[in-house]
């Protein structure tokens, strides 16, 4: 149950043994089915999630209510809305399962217990913060500079199993574009 877990922590921080069971002592499995919402807008997001199976995904909702999908998760991923899982306010975004799935979840409070207690997990919530950042600096980058036929292609020979796994509409949503001027891109 937790060996992904584990796995995932030790590749990104050098650690022991002794204290990884203490780390991922915090964790809970739960299961979700499909469509789940995990987090709304307007809520404090007190977890974050660790996917064991399944596959999740951030999202808000435009002025205009259109869905706009920032970021899939997939198995050894973390999800949550990380802004609100940091500074304790109110989310602007959902946090939604696609498929049936179980997930690791650990809440903000033992989360950031053990960033005072466990050195290493500090380290660990570094690496989650720059990649955080890497990933919302490089999908601004993709929508400000690339096409949309460029960032289905990018997304494409990057990330494949988005394009297979997750439906048309919300692929459009990530890539911020509607859904037929995705299948006209798709069929060409």
């Amino acid at each position: 149950m937790l060996g992904l877990l584990k796995r995932y922590i030790a590749h990104n921080i050098s650690i022991d043994s002794e204290k990884l069971e203490v780390i991922t002592s915090k964790f809970k499995n739960l299961t979700f089915k499909r469509n789940t919402t995990l987090h709304r807008q307007g809520e404090l997001c007190d977890k974050l999630y660790f996917i064991n199976s399944g596959c999740a995904r951030v999202l808000y909702l435009s002025e205009q209510g259109a869905e706009r999908t920032r970021y899939f998760a997939f198995e050894g991923m973390v999800v949550t809305s990380l802004a609100s899982f940091i500074s304790g306010e109110a989310s602007f975004e959902f946090v939604e399962i696609l498929d049936d799935a179980e997930l690791l979840v650990i809440s903000r409070k033992d989360f950031f217990e053990l960033t005072e207690s466990v050195t290493e997990w500090k380290d660990f919530y570094c690496k989650l913060l720059e990649h955080a950042y890497i990933n919302s600096n490089r999908l601004i980058e993709r929508l400000v500079t690339l096409t949309a036929k460029e960032r289905y292609e990018q997304l494409l020979s990057q990330n494949p199993r988005v394009v297979q796994q997750i439906s048309n509409k919300i692929v459009a949503s990530y890539l911020d574009i509607s859904p037929e001027t995705l299948s006209r891109i798709k069929s060409r």
